[in-house]
């Protein structure tokens, strides 16, 4: 590790609304507390948690860098210089886990190609946590990102993903944009087959959380809207 860098560190964020002391550790409270840079996804989410994290009136203090999916490549790279005084800065994303599905990750890999320290720290998984809750298999498993917009090519990548899971027994774990919710649950139950499992995921953490494993024809006679409500789907297909 280069000395003359201050560190990163990875803070993840309450996935729902609330004081953030109920989902995170006092040890990721106090690294909080302590920093005066944040590279943030969106810059009011950001302030309105370290707010609510310890640093009520202190936010104009603060050094806060964007890095979203409209920031260049020349401008992460800028990102080096807030570690050069030795300074240390923090990682935010909009909810969970900085750095996975998270534009975030372009400023870890910038920290490993510049010898800065970078250290992750405990906190929710909306990713983990669904899956500890499907009854799925969580000996192998897959995150798939999101999956294509355009409707054919979502149905086909989801019959890749259920083949994918009967020949590997795998449970295939994947996220959509919160307004695609219900056309991406209307193209699985249109096109998986009636037996394959899958579990949606939805508010974990939140007083209104919701987490059921069902099989696709269950789901179908269920007739469920999901609406805008940030949700996990696993899917799972396996006839060992």
């Amino acid at each position: 590790m280069n000395s003359n860098y201050g560190k990163l560190y990875l803070l993840p964020t309450p996935l729902s609304e609330g004081d953030p002391a109920r989902l995170l550790t006092a040890a990721e409270l106090e690294v909080i507390s302590s920093l005066k840079r944040f590279v943030v996804e969106e810059l009011r989410t950001a302030r309105r948690f370290l707010s609510a994290a310890g640093l009520r009136g202190h936010i104009d203090e603060l050094e806060l860098y964007e890095l979203n999916e409209h920031t260049s490549a020349v401008e992460v790279e800028k990102l080096e210089g807030i570690f050069r005084d030795g300074c240390d800065a923090g990682l935010l994303s909009e909810a969970g886990l900085p750095a996975v599905a998270d534009p975030g990750a372009q400023l870890v890999a910038l920290c490993h190609r510049k010898g800065i320290k970078v250290v992750p720290m405990a906190g929710p998984s909306s990713l983990m946590m669904a899956l500890m809750a499907s009854g799925l298999n969580g000996q192998s498993f897959t995150f798939r990102g999101y999956l294509p917009a355009k409707t054919a090519e979502r149905r086909h990548a989801l019959q890749e993903l259920e083949r994918t899971s009967s020949r590997l027994n795998q449970s295939q774990i994947f996220i959509e944009t919160p307004y695609r919710n219900d056309s991406m649950l209307a193209d699985i139950i249109d096109c998986c087959n009636p037996e394959t499992l899958l579990c949606i995921a939805t508010d974990v953490t939140a007083p209104d959380e919701e987490i059921h494993t069902k099989t696709i024809a269950e789901w179908k006679k269920r007739q469920i809207t999901i609406g805008k409500r940030p949700s996990v789907f696993i899917l799972y297909s396996w006839k060992g």
